[in-house]
Parts: structure tokens; C-alpha cells; sequence
């Protein structure tokens, strides 16, 4: 089922049980070389998500700034995003770009994500694509600049989320994690997968 709120597109259920639980593995794969950390904001805060990324760049934080780098924090590169995520990327943007990054969030028992706009690349013309994999999560939609009524709605496991034209540059963020509302994790939590075209 596809709905639009706001100019996101948003996608439910797209992805069945047995392509979710593929993705599980190719997010372990990805840590397995890149592992999960934890990164800090530029006032010092430590982040509430645990992160790492695939690609040719990957997403990083810490008091010099929010940046994409082309290194883990370890010095190695990163590992290509898996085909299953290109794949989705082609099949719902249309395009035949490929994503420079795969930004992999994982939300454990009170974690969230505060309002923010997906600033840090190029070109703002090139859509954001998010998969839910896990874990339900309170998505919430604002605005073009801070503050106003905002919308929200419950991303469930498989869900996938389209951020594209009008809607690239509005704030959004998650609220809540409605940890133990699915089986796909062993321990519980939300993944969160961000492809984004950063050069």
C-alpha cells in the first residue's frame, strides 16, 4: 500500500517477511567488516543510535561536525551497500544513479531521533530512500523550518520511505521505538536503512 503525506512517500509492508530477514544479513555483513558505533553531536552529546554505513562514503558525527567520510571510524573503508538495497533503490526512485551512501541506524529500547533535515550532501534534488526493518517507530514529519504541527505515523518492520522533491528538505524525525512490537531481532530494536546521493 502506497501513501503520500506531506511529499513523503511511504510504502507499507513493501518488503515481505523473507526479504526483511535477507536484509537482517546483509546489515551483519556490513558490521561485521564496518562494526556499529556510537557517535557523538557537536556539542559532545553522544548519539542515541548505534550507526555505521556502506558505500562509498558513510555518515559520521563528532565535535567537528555532522560529515560523510570516506573511512570507518577505524581507518578501513567501507563496504559496498548490498545489491538487495540497490536493487530497492532503483525499483522505487526510478533512477539509474546509484546512492553514494547506505547510512545503517540501529535503535535500541529508548532510543530516537530528533527533528532534523538531511542537509549534508551536494545535491538536493536526488531523493533520500529509508527501510524499517524491526522494531516499530513513531516517524514524525514537521515542516520546511523548525516548529509548526507536525504528522507521525508508526513505521513497521518492512515499511520503506521516499523523501523526494518538495519534501527533501523537510524536517523529520523519530519519536519513539515501540521496542518488542516485532520478532525479526532476536534482541529486539529497529534498523534503519538511509541511501542517499552525496556527491
Amino acid at each position: 500500500m502506497r501513501a503520500k503525506i506531506r511529499g513523503f512517500d511511504i510504502y507499507k509492508e513493501y518488503l515481505d517477511v523473507r526479504a526483511q530477514i535477507s536484509l537482517v544479513e546483509d546489515v551483519r555483513a556490513v558490521a561485521s567488516q564496518a562494526p556499529m558505533f556510537s557517535p557523538q553531536t557537536p556539542y559532545g552529546k553522544p548519539m542515541s543510535v548505534h550507526m555505521t554505513s556502506a558505500g562509498t562514503v558513510g555518515w559520521y558525527a563528532d565535535k567537528t561536525g555532522y560529515r560523510y567520510a570516506p573511512t570507518h571510524p577505524h581507518g578501513t573503508k567501507w563496504p559496498p551497500i548490498p545489491a538487495a538495497v540497490l536493487a530497492l533503490w532503483h525499483d522505487l526512485t526510478g533512477l539509474e544513479r546509484a546512492p553514494d551512501c547506505c547510512l545503517i541506524n540501529y535503535y535500541g529500547e529508548g532510543a530516537r531521533m530528533g527533528m532534523h533535515q538531511d542537509r549534508d550532501e551536494a545535491d538536493f534534488s536526488w531523493p533520500v530512500l529509508s527501510v524499517s526493518l524491526g522494531d516499530a517507530g513513531l516517524f514524525r514529519i514537521g515542516n520546511k523550518t523548525r516548529g509548526g504541527k507536525t504528522e507521525s505515523l508508526w513505521l513497521e518492520s518492512g515499511d520503506v520511505v521516499v523523501m523526494g522533491g518538495a519534501a527533501r528538505l523537510t524536517y523529520h524525525g523519530v519519536d519513539r521505538i515501540r521496542f518488542g512490537s516485532s520478532s525479526l531481532l532476536p534482541k529486539g530494536g529497529r534498523i534503519n536503512l538511509t541511501c542517499r546521493v552525496v556527491t
